[in-house]
């Protein structure tokens, strides 16, 4: 479509310029847009149907999306389950009719290594502590993601069995401290206004999921760990 400038440039080719027609507008504007406007492509064009929901399409679906993200097998379930309602909602269907072939998809998936649980579990929980989430935040974050409580408990265990004992203690005091850094908490604020946010900084730990005895020893840490 002829824009302003467009049809101002198409003046001064077409017909005399404005301060001919003694105007700041050109009156034969209407006419030039009318000869200069090109219609849309696909503008007339009758709204293409929706496509029909079928095995491939969800194959396809499940791929890209794990091309894309690294999922649970609840996860890919829901993503599917979205795409599919969405898609029978458009041409009117009930998606309970293809929710087998979601299952199928995803048991093909799972048979293929593309989604295992353990491995999203695991990966997952180490991303969680490098952020300084506490092992109760980090059980209901997994959760969330749709792994049953054994997943969870089972990649909380690799993760204590993975360090030598006398650091598998330092776990929940290196998440701490770590999320005191990103929150600029406790011995990461300026020294000037460090006891004056004291309470508050408690607050944010314990609600972060940390007990108050590691909360305390984190706001009032004189000196941090390394690794944080």
């Amino acid at each position: 479509m002829l824009r302003g400038g467009d049809h101002d440039r198409s003046c001064r080719v077409a017909c005399v310029p404005w301060l001919i027609h003694g105007t700041q507008t050109c009156p034969d504007r209407e006419e030039h847009v009318k000869r200069a406007t090109v219609a849309e492509p696909g503008a007339n064009r009758a709204a293409r149907p929706t496509p029909p929901v079928t095995a491939t399409y969800v194959e396809r679906a499940a791929l890209h999306y794990l091309e894309r993200y690294s999922a649970s097998v609840e996860m890919l379930r829901r993503t599917l389950r979205r795409r599919v309602e969405k898609r029978a909602r458009a041409r009117g269907e009930d998606a309970s009719a293809f929710f087998e072939m979601i299952e199928a998809t995803v048991a093909r998936a799972v048979s293929a290594g593309l989604v295992d649980d353990a491995r999203f579990a695991t990966a997952r929980l180490a991303t969680l502590r490098r952020r300084g989430t506490s092992s109760r935040g980090a059980s209901a974050k997994l959760s969330a993601k749709g792994l049953s409580r054994d997943a969870v408990e089972t990649a909380m265990e690799a993760e204590r069995e993975a360090v030598p004992e006398a650091d598998a203690a330092a776990i929940e005091e290196k998440a701490a401290f770590a999320y005191a850094k990103r929150r600029r908490l406790g011995p990461f604020r300026r020294p000037d206004i460090r006891a004056l946010h004291r309470d508050r900084d408690l607050g944010a730990l314990a609600r972060a999921g940390f007990g108050y005895d590691l909360a305390r020893r984190t706001v009032d840490a004189e000196e941090v760990p390394d690794g944080p």
